[in-house]
């Protein structure tokens, strides 16, 4: 018989991977933005990505419905307990697409919209890493209720991871600029990312030793057979592909340098989903008893099957079309 919830988890999995990684690199450069003072260059970085930011986004939507169609008591009970943050996140993405907007048409009041679209990036990506630190701590259920408080998602922990989503996001942001543009702002993207990517090695170094030391059941599953010989490795590719960023930025190679940081982000997503399996609602609810019945997972997955290719082609499809370097000058999305 197949295992409907199998299939489900990969879906949401490499749906919120998707979203991360094209997400990322978007919400990176209102990260960014404090680093340069030119209206021009800012207007450049943000052609990078106007013609398919909003596109985006859609990868976040997917995951949650597919969480609400396949597993609604994870859908009900991680909102419970992260419903601020979460909704903090949905107002300040909200803050920064009204910005993304009404910057290109303004005039006297544009740098107060550069300020709105820096602080709804920051804001927004700093949520997003509260959010997964909270969901690794765990979250308090009784017999499938949440019985936690309003404030347990917020620690110091989920605030280190928090900052850590920032910084990851900033280092995507710098390789897509590097890869999309170039001359003076290039080199400042050459010269900012050596330091992101050192900040960045040092706070996956930094999770990678507290979260075992601090969730001894995280340790178990980490340091207990086989799960040990999946996990081995990350920690050596990890370093592998930090020193290909550094060599490649040396060569001002201009594409590496974002590739190479994609593969840092798939193999932190791979660890965080070692850390937590076979758990949907740490340190408790397994997939298995939060799935919804077979026929609801059914149904949901013949219209998952139908709308995600079109997804994939569109998606493809815009990036694609808009290939292109974007320079100074160019007759972009303003």
């Amino acid at each position: 018989m197949i295992d409907l919830s199998m299939i489900w988890i990969v879906i949401i999995a490499v749906g919120v991977l998707i979203y991360v990684i094209l997400d990322g690199f978007d919400l990176g450069i209102g990260i960014l933005f404090p680093f340069i003072s030119s209206a021009e260059e800012r207007d450049v970085m943000m052609n990078t990505v106007a013609p398919v930011w909003d596109g985006n986004e859609t990868w976040m939507v997917l995951g949650g419905a597919g969480l609400f169609a396949a597993f609604p008591l994870v859908y009900s009970t991680v909102l419970s307990a992260l419903y601020m943050p979460i909704i903090l996140m949905v107002v300040a993405l909200i803050f920064r697409g009204v910005a993304f907007e009404f910057r290109f048409k303004a005039k006297r009041t544009k740098h107060l919209w550069d300020k709105a679209f820096i602080g709804g990036s920051m804001v927004s990506s700093f949520l997003q890493g509260v959010i997964l630190g909270a969901y690794i701590q765990g979250i308090k259920t009784t017999n499938g209720i949440y019985t936690g408080g309003g404030l347990d998602w917020l620690t110091p922990f989920s605030l280190f991871t928090g900052l850590g989503v920032v910084i990851l996001y900033a280092t995507l942001g710098c390789g897509w600029l590097i890869f999309k543009t170039d001359h003076e702002l290039q080199d400042r993207m050459f010269k900012l990312m050596p330091k992101l990517t050192v900040c960045l090695f040092i706070l996956f170094g930094a999770v990678s030793l507290y979260t075992p030391l601090a969730h001894a059941e995280i340790a178990e599953r980490w340091f207990s057979t086989p799960n040990l010989y999946y996990f081995s490795p990350v920690p050596v590719l990890v370093a592998l592909f930090t020193f290909l960023i550094f060599r490649a930025l040396k060569q001002r190679q201009e594409f590496a340098p974002f590739i190479y940081t994609l593969v840092l982000v798939v193999l932190a997503y791979t660890g965080f989903l070692i850390s937590l399996w076979p758990y949907i609602i740490p340190p408790s609810v397994t997939i298995w008893q939060a799935a919804a019945p077979q026929s609801s997972q059914m149904f949901a997955l013949i219209g998952a099957l139908v709308l995600i290719p079109i997804i994939l082609f569109y998606t493809g499809l815009s990036y694609w079309v808009f290939r292109d370097k974007v320079r100074v000058g160019d007759r972009g999305y303003h």
